[in-house]
Order: C-alpha cells, then sequence, then structure tokens
C-alpha cells in the first residue's frame, strides 16, 4: 500500500494509535522484530512528512507500551530464555553501581519542574525506561510522563504517570535486590518450564493473574483477586474437572470463626440476610435463633449459603481436586478486581469474566455451549458439570519475568517468598 493511499485511508486518530504501537518498542529499546516489519507500520516511519519520532510520538509511545503484549505463557522455555538475557542486563546495571535513589518528598507529574526530576530521569535511564536522549534536566515534560507510564504498567502499578507512594517504593528497590528477584524467579520458571499439557490454565499468585493456554499460546487472560496475607492461597498442581454453575456455597470452618460468628454477634439477621442456611451432620436444617453466638466454639453445623446474585461464588465454582479445599470461582464483588491490591480472598481465587473461562473449559463437553451456560445460570438452578477431559491448573508463584519485547516485569513479594523483605511493599 502506498504512502499516499495510507494516508488517505487511515484517520489521523489510528495513524497516531498504530504509530505509537511502534513508537512503545523503540522507547523501549526493544527490537520486536515482527511489529516493526508490519508493512502499515514500515510506511508510517518511512513517511517523509512525519517529523522526528521523539518530538511527535514519544508520550503517546511511552503511553502505549503496555498494550504490546505477548502470547508466550508465562510458563515457557521462551520466558526462562528472556528471564536469562534480563539478568544479563541487570549483572551491568549492578556492575556499574546501579540506580540513584529517588526523593519521594512529593507527588510528582507532568509538568513539575524540580530537581528530583533529574534524579528520576537517570534512574529510568538506567532501567532503559527512558530513551538517554531525553537527558536529566529537572522538567517532568511528556518523555518522562510517559517513561513513568511504562515503569509503573511494567511493574503491576496503575499507569497514571503520577508519583505516589506505591510507585516511589517500586522505583527505589536497588538493581541488586531486582538482580536478585530474577535469578530466585528463573529458578522457579526452570522447574516449571517442561510439557505442562495440551491445554491448561496458570495462576500466577503475586500478579493476581490468570492465563488460560493452548497449542504453547495465551488464548484467555484473566484478572484476579487471591488470598491474603493471613490466609494465602497455596501452590498446587491439579486439574480442573468441574464446572458448577450457580453453586452453593459452604463457609470453611475458619470463615465461620473468624467471619460469620463475630458478625451474627453485632448483626443476628446476618445470615438469613446473605441466604445462609444452617444444616446438622444429618441434613437436617438448624434455626439461627437456637444458637449461641456469643459462644466461645462456633456450631459444629454446616453453613451453606444458597445460589443467587449475593452468593460468595456468585454464578460459578471451578472445581480441581487439592488438600487446601480451595477452587476458583465468581464472585459479586466485581469492584475489587480494579483494586491496586488484588489480595483480598480466603485462599480462593476469585476470576473476572470467569464465564469467558468456563467456556473455554467446557468446549469439549457436550452441550454446553455459552447459549446454553447463560440459560442454565439465568434459570439460577444449581448444575454441576463434568469435563470431558480434565484441563490441568497450576498454581504458581512467579514475581519477576521478562517477556518477547524485553520488557521485565515485576511484581510485589506479597508472601514473602523472595526473601527480601525490601519486596513486600503493602
Amino acid at each position: 500500500m502506498s504512502k499516499k493511499k495510507i494516508s488517505e485511508r487511515v484517520s489521523r486518530r489510528a495513524f497516531l494509535g498504530t504509530a505509537a504501537a511502534a513508537g512503545a518498542t523503540l522507547v523501549a529499546g526493544g527490537v520486536s522484530a515482527q511489529t516493526l516489519t508490519q508493512t502499515t507500520i514500515e510506511n508510517i516511519i518511512n513517511a517523509p512528512r512525519r517529523g522526528t519520532w521523539d518530538d511527535q510520538f514519544d508520550a503517546q509511545a511511552s503511553r502505549n507500551a503496555e498494550k504490546i503484549s505477548s502470547r508466550v505463557p508465562i510458563l515457557s522455555v521462551n520466558t526462562v530464555n528472556y528471564v536469562e538475557a534480563a539478568i544479563a542486563t541487570y549483572q551491568d546495571i549492578v556492575l556499574r553501581g546501579g540506580w540513584p535513589v529517588v526523593p519521594s518528598g512529593q507527588k510528582l507529574r507532568l509538568g513539575a519542574n524540580d530537581r528530583a526530576v533529574s534524579t528520576l530521569r537517570e534512574r529510568l535511564i538506567i532501567s532503559g525506561d527512558l530513551a538517554r536522549s531525553a537527558g536529566t534536566s529537572t522538567e517532568f515534560d511528556s518523555y518522562v510522563d510517559g517513561a513513568v507510564k511504562r515503569f509503573q504498567s511494567r511493574h503491576g502499578l496503575p499507569a497514571d504517570g503520577v508519583l505516589g507512594r506505591f510507585s516511589y517504593a517500586a522505583l527505589n528497590v536497588s538493581a541488586a535486590v531486582r538482580l536478585g528477584q530474577l535469578e530466585t524467579n528463573l529458578v522457579r520458571l526452570r522447574t516449571m518450564s517442561g510439557f505442562l499439557g495440551d491445554r491448561y490454565v496458570v495462576v500466577n499468585i503475586p500478579a493476581a493473574h490468570i492465563e488460560a493456554i493452548e497449542g504453547e499460546r495465551v488464548v484467555l487472560r484473566h484478572t484476579a483477586i487471591v488470598g491474603k496475607i493471613s490466609r494465602q492461597t497455596p501452590i498446587l498442581n491439579s486439574k480442573i474437572h468441574e464446572v458448577i454453575l450457580n453453586p452453593y456455597w459452604t463457609a470453611p470452618r475458619s470463615i465461620v470463626e473468624k467471619d460469620i460468628m463475630p458478625l451474627m454477634r453485632k448483626d443476628p439477621t446476618y445470615l438469613s440476610r446473605n441466604s445462609i442456611r444452617l444444616f446438622d451432620h444429618s441434613g437436617n436444617e438448624v434455626s439461627p435463633e437456637t444458637i449461641d453466638w456469643n459462644a466461645a466454639e462456633a456450631p459444629k453445623l454446616m453453613f451453606r449459603q444458597d445460589p443467587g446474585k449475593i452468593n460468595a461464588m456468585s454464578s460459578t465454582k471451578i472445581n480441581f481436586h487439592n488438600p487446601h479445599a480451595v477452587y476458583m470461582h465468581d464472585t459479586p464483588q466485581q469492584s475489587l478486581f480494579g483494586k491496586l491490591l488484588r489480595f483480598e480472598s480466603s485462599g480462593c481465587v476469585r476470576v473476572q469474566n470467569v464465564r469467558d473461562l468456563s467456556t473455554w473449559l467446557l468446549r469439549d463437553t457436550a452441550g454446553w455451549d455459552r447459549q446454553y451456560m447463560e440459560q442454565v445460570i439465568a434459570s439460577g438452578v444449581s448444575t454441576p458439570i463434568e469435563l470431558a477431559e480434565p484441563v490441568p491448573v497450576y498454581f504458581t508463584y512467579i514475581s519477576a519475568w521478562s517477556t518477547a519485547d524485553g520488557v521485565v516485569q515485576f511484581r510485589d513479594d506479597i508472601y514473602r517468598r523472595d526473601g527480601v523483605e525490601e519486596l513486600a511493599l503493602q
């Protein structure tokens, strides 16, 4: 396609978006040949009237860096290779003295002029987030704004360009500590980089993130909510064998003791308002009014919540055998998926857009397409579905990795399993 036709057929907005995507690779210092050799992008880059890349597209390029996503699974031999390359880069950074500590006295953002910005620029240049040609002035300009957003994105932070508590904390983790984090996670990745199945699911706990993999390619990605520090999601390997639509929820003993008992002392209507019923060991229903909620010990009864929108698992439960009695599920609290720190559960994993995952899991189970699944959910009837072919699932703890485009990702060591206190930002 000629340059003239491109300019005629591509709107200004689409033009900038495409240029930004290619610019992200350049600003990041990456070498994504596949991206740069696409015909349209080549024509845009080579267009004689485009001006200088850094002058026109620096902020858009950096802002869109996080949109360049790889289809390579995190548990992949390729990821191992990418991390090994990242380790070599970080070893060089450490040998050269690392990066400076950025003063954290104020919320720096676009438009600021402060001596701390000069230090911030140096820090971002050393880690590859800011082009060296941007210099080390005291102005927080569009170059710095784009670089900060890129840094935030690859550390799992909201890419808003504003330096607050968590951004400063991530910036000021030393290069030596980051190198150690990469080396620790390389061992974990090597352990899990063999054949994991033709189709499988990975839950990465520190990232609160889920991948569904098929044919060595990621086909679905889901935001997750995992266990809080006091009730951690375990590392495990199993096979998903069942999806339950409109599930009953049976409260674990720990939740009965730590949560429900105190709530009933404050509000005796809590169980009825939340459609939770009590049953004895013979299956007989027990009235809440007959229970002494001020007793030291919780009653030895089953606390079961009926299916419905307020059910703790909402529309879906995904079962797999494991000694920890954990599972994956939907949630009525969808707003939690938008939080920065998604460590809110009692050990189970909540899945955003879980019906997409269920549809994929049930693909080979006769009669269970998306349309029929939605009909069953709408009916409110609890319906267990055995998968025709169980799908392997892996709960992992990968807090540092690298991708095909050379972008190194870090996440908070929420459970302090990397052995470095400095990494626990919460």
